[in-house]
């Protein structure tokens, strides 16, 4: 019997894998540090918000978010008008893919930028291309030559997931310029919270507010731990957010997930510990991973991308099955084009001491096969 056949790009598509989930492993729970989860959870104030709405789930939400949009607006600055709120950052990814390009148009990015912008490409119909990186980092003049008439928009994660890296705002802005006026520049920012101790760092938040044709997206899910509801959103010039508010759902955020965030947003404190947590606990992993002769790539997230040597027993794979006999899940980096390599979300303090102490095991056993 034939089959329905799906429009040109979905067979293409390579589902998208999240990390592992945890559990336990010999009486301890699992160190889940593959997906960049925040160590700390969700601020409580966020917690007790959303259980306040169990009796409320037979409601509607609002479906323009409005309260949420003022909180952010007074957070960042910005006109509540020009915030589009979404199911993370990720349905706001799909949806811009979705109403500005499709069959024929051509999506750029960065080559180990973030998997959602190739899959959102393909499930649009358009076809993805990766420009190519200098050291894992985005490289704004291969960007640029790899614009072509076909191209609608180009996606940009700064600080990039996996590879931690990011451009500077001089190096946005030379983007930016670059690029003609119809196609759309895409900032995604969220791992933006845990950059600002880099004096060069630039979110995207100028840009997007000066401009008609760039997009700076942010998401809950990293440092305000709310990776669970599924809760991001992006400012942009009123034609973009027009556009955005005709494609989504009109009940695309649940009510609370609406609550949680704007609780979240409230509760500086929580916020500024899981900042200080990262800071001071990305800094102590890549010392101690430099002590052991591995090379780990600076980074402006929460998290490290840990290259491993050639050779059997000794490459990023025999690493991976290490570290998971001994209850500790990274991120595997093959679907990234880097096979070479694991990705470490900053844990707790007892969850980082327990990494560097299956890595040392594993570099000194390794060492004397």
């Amino acid at each position: 019997m034939l089959s329905p056949r799906p429009r040109p790009g979905i067979l293409e598509i390579v589902p998208y894998v999240g990390g592992k989930s945890g559990g336990r492993s010999a009486g301890k729970p699992v160190a889940k540090l593959a997906s960049n989860e925040s160590p700390l959870g969700p601020s409580p104030k966020a917690a007790a918000a959303y259980r306040e709405l169990a009796g409320e789930l037979h409601r509607y939400p609002d479906g323009n978010c409005t309260a949420l949009r003022q909180a952010l607006g007074r957070r960042h600055n910005l006109d509540p008008e020009a915030i589009v709120c979404g199911a993370g950052s990720d349905e706001l990814i799909g949806l811009l893919v979705r109403a500005y390009a499709g069959p024929g148009d051509e999506v750029l990015y960065s080559r180990h930028g973030f998997l959602m912008y190739p899959l959102a490409a393909l499930a649009a119909g358009a076809h993805p291309v990766a420009a190519p990186e200098r050291d894992l980092k985005a490289d704004v003049e291969a960007l640029l030559a790899h614009v072509t008439s076909r191209t609608r928009l180009v996606f940009l994660a700064n600080p990039n997931n996996p590879t931690g890296s990011y451009l500077s705002g001089t190096e946005l802005a030379r983007l930016r310029a670059g690029l003609p006026p119809d196609v759309i520049l895409v900032i995604d920012g969220a791992y933006a919270e845990y950059a600002s101790d880099a004096a060069d760092y630039d979110s995207g938040h100028e840009l997007a507010t000066t401009s008609s044709n760039t997009v700076m997206l942010r998401t809950f899910s990293k440092l305000y731990g709310l990776a669970a509801l599924r809760l991001g959103w992006l400012t942009a010039a009123p034609g973009i957010v027009d556009v955005m508010n005709r494609v989504r759902g009109p009940f695309n955020v649940t009510m609370p997930a609406q609550a949680a965030g704007i609780a979240a947003l409230e509760d500086e404190a929580h916020a500024d510990r899981a900042r200080a947590h990262n800071r001071t606990w990305l800094a102590w992993l890549n010392e101690e991973i430099a002590k052991l002769g591995l090379r780990a790539y600076p980074s402006l997230g929460n998290f490290l991308l840990i290259e491993f040597p050639a050779g059997a027993g000794r490459d990023a794979g025999a690493a991976n099955a290490w570290l998971e006999a001994r209850g500790i899940i990274p991120r595997q980096m093959g679907g990234y084009g880097l096979s070479h390599c694991l990705r470490i979300s900053v844990g707790l303090e007892d969850e980082n001491r327990r990494l560097i102490e299956a890595l040392a095991g594993f570099v000194s056993g390794r060492a004397q096969a």
